[in-house]
Formats: structure tokens, sequence, C-alpha cells
């Protein structure tokens, strides 16, 4: 069957690809703990007991469901359509990051694995996973670029706290792409002891299938919840994008329904200029990173281009394989947002409606503000807010005097 006429949620195929884009990109010894972990991803799923346990604690742990809050102030402001916004940041440690930590680590435990790592950019997923590895009593070490780690400070902390080692990295940009890099370093190196938590829906196979449905609870719960308040579907989501596990986890419960328009966000920096965006769609080509081919920010030679944002969590030169997918498809249009109509997203929406959003989860509200005011009064819109601002306000009160 050709990639155009493989159904939107048949992908991806036996051997992780999404038609031209994923797949296995690694180092012959990484080959056998991917298959490893396939394997017992897959057992799982089929698995009552495990279902049963990942509900628990996401139920009882992580505190899901999370609201889908009507923003009525926000929706009587742009004066377009009603505007509901998905609740992630009310999640434990403060975004949607633990979905996929808290699964991820049912598996290592359930492998036999005594110690995880992760990497991370914003410090969320790093945090995520500090927090299951302390409930869990398991080992822990995390890598961030010594940039984000600056720019991050409170979660570099949290993360100390929790217990886990903190290790700051130096090489290239010292931002997430080297932080994964260092990850991958470690895991080949003690495979046969440690689980790599990787944070978003990117990376070789099975990981982006394995975080998309982790994280596909956004959706499901988003889904009943816009039944229940509306008695009908939405007719757009919105959700930011870096590799893409937020967005890709409200989407893909809604791929079949034609009638519901979707909106991925990227970070458009300082404009869409060579080294000072990070929105792949925009300036990227086909290419591998770090495990998986997809759209990927990259010089004539092939190598990697700078990028920057001003959140941390979406400045990446890659972007998840089903997202490529879905681009190509149509089935999700791509936009972008530039820090400074983030910024201003960040302060408007606390000052409307009471809700610090994260930055990168800024990006989508600044699209939803561009977006909404030019849709009817009858159409409803659902932002996913994937994480809390606390992580910013140092960041943010450096760029803008109140």
């Amino acid at each position: 069957m050709s990639p155009t006429a493989a159904p939107l949620t048949s992908v991806p195929d036996a051997q992780g690809h999404f038609g031209p884009y994923g797949g296995r990109y690694v180092p012959e010894t990484l080959m056998h703990p991917l298959q490893e972990l396939e394997g017992e991803y897959f057992r799982a799923q089929q698995d009552p007991e495990f279902q049963k346990e990942l509900d628990y604690y996401l139920r009882e742990f992580c505190g899901r469901p999370t609201p889908l809050y009507h923003a009525e102030r926000l929706t009587r402001e742009l004066g377009g359509a009603r505007i509901y916004l998905k609740r992630e940041d009310l999640l434990h440690t403060g975004a949607h990051k633990i979905n996929n930590a808290i699964g991820q680590v049912l598996l290592a435990r359930r492998m036999g694995k005594t110690r995880v790592i992760a990497e991370t950019g914003a410090g969320q997923h790093g945090v995520a996973t500090a927090t299951v590895a302390a409930m869990f009593g398991l080992k822990c070490v995390i890598y961030m670029g010594a940039v984000d780690c600056e720019r991050q400070a409170l979660n570099v902390y949290r993360m100390k706290m929790l217990g886990a080692e903190v290790v700051a990295v130096h090489a290239g940009q010292k931002t997430l792409k080297e932080a994964v890099s260092e990850a991958m370093r470690d895991w080949v190196t003690n495979v046969r002891h440690t689980h790599y938590i990787l944070g978003t829906a990117y990376g070789a196979h099975p990981y982006p299938v394995m975080v998309r449905n982790f994280h596909r609870v956004i959706g499901d719960e988003a889904r009943r919840q816009i039944l229940e308040k509306e008695k009908r579907l939405p007719d757009l989501l919105i959700a930011c994008v870096g590799g893409g596990s937020n967005a890709i986890g409200l989407f893909y419960p809604f791929l079949k329904d034609e009638s519901v328009r979707m909106l991925g966000v990227e970070a458009g920096g300082e404009g869409i200029t060579p080294e000072r965006h990070a929105a792949r769609f925009q300036g990227g080509s086909l290419g591998v990173l770090q495990g998986t081919r997809s759209y990927i920010l990259q010089d004539e030679w092939g190598q990697i281009q700078l990028t920057h944002s001003v959140s941390a969590g979406l400045d990446y030169a890659a972007v998840g394989p089903e997202h490529a997918w879905l681009h190509d498809q149509k089935r999700v249009e791509y936009t972008y947002a530039t820090d400074a109509q983030t910024l201003d997203a960040f302060i408007r929406l606390a000052r409307l409606e009471g809700i610090i959003p994260a930055l990168e989860s800024a990006h989508a509200v600044a699209a939803c503000f561009e977006r909404a005011p030019k849709m009817s009064k009858d159409s409803i819109v659902i932002v996913n807010i994937s994480g809390r601002g606390d992580k910013d306000v140092s960041q943010v009160a450096a760029k803008i005097t109140l």
C-alpha cells in the first residue's frame, strides 16, 4: 500500500514508518534494546493489569482527568469562537509530560530496569521523570543543555530535590538537541540496566507511537468533555509543537473526524530567518536526526542548523515523524508564533483568565488570538495548555517590564 493510501490512524507500519518518516536509525548496539522495548510495550498494551495500574496512577497520582475549561473572558475579548482550554497545566508536576513518564516508568519496572535517564529542554519532562523515578525508587540521570539549565534554573533545582542527577551538556548549542545526544550515548553504554524515558513523540521506533499513545488520554478526555458540554465536536484544535507530544496527544483521537480542523504551532523565534527560529515546516527539509527520519532544520550539506526560541521546550531542530506525515497528508495545518507574539499571549492570558501558561503553551494561545476572532460565534476552539508558566516567570520578567 502506498503512503498516501494508508488510513491516517493505521500508521505507523510494523517498522515504525509513518509514510516516508520514522523508522530506526540507531547504532547496532541499540537495535536489540529497541526491539525489546517494542515487544514489552505492545504486550503491556494488551495486558489488562498494566492498563489498570496505568489508569490508577494517572488518576490518583497525576490528577487526571484534567478540566476542559470554558474561557469566557477570553472568548468575549476576542469576539469570535467559543474557546475552551484543556488544562494539562493542572497535572502533577505542572505539564502533560507526566502522562508519558508514568507510562514509561511502569514499562521500565516491568523490564527489570533499575535506572532511568531522560533528556529535557524546558525541564518539565526532566521533573516528570525525576518524580516517577523517586516514586518507584529508581536511580535517575537527566541530561539538559547548559543554556537551558540557566533559563530553567527552577526546574533544575526541582529535579535535584527529587533525587535526580542533572548533567549540564556544554557541547554544541547547549540546548535540547545536545541533551538528546548525551542521553543516547548514556543509553548505549548502560542499556542492560537503564531505560531511556524519551520525552516527546520523536526518536527511533517504538518511541513516537508509544509516546503518542501515552498522551492520547488528552484528546480522549477532551472529546468526551466537549461532547458533554456542547453536544458536538469542536471546529478547531490548537496545540504547540516542539517534538510534538502534547499536540499529537490532543489530535490523534480526532483524526477520523473530518469536521475537526487541527493547528500545530511551532516556534517562530525572531522570524523565519535561518538559525533564528525552530519552525521545521517553514524552513526544514527531509533528513535523519537522533534515531528517526523527519523534517529537520539543516543546511544544504545536511549539517544541523542552530535554532532559537524563547521557549526551551520548542527549541529543537526536528519534529516528530507523525507530525511530518500529517503535514504531508494535509490533515493538520502547521503555523508558527514568534517570540514577541508568544510573550504577548503569555501576559494576556494571565490577565484575562488568571492562567499563566508555559511559554511553549503560549505559542498555541498566540495562534488562538489570531484565529478565533475570524471564526463565527457558534464555532468551538480547544487550545491545549500543555504546561504552566511558573518555570518561565523569571525569564519573562527579564524581557518585559510590567
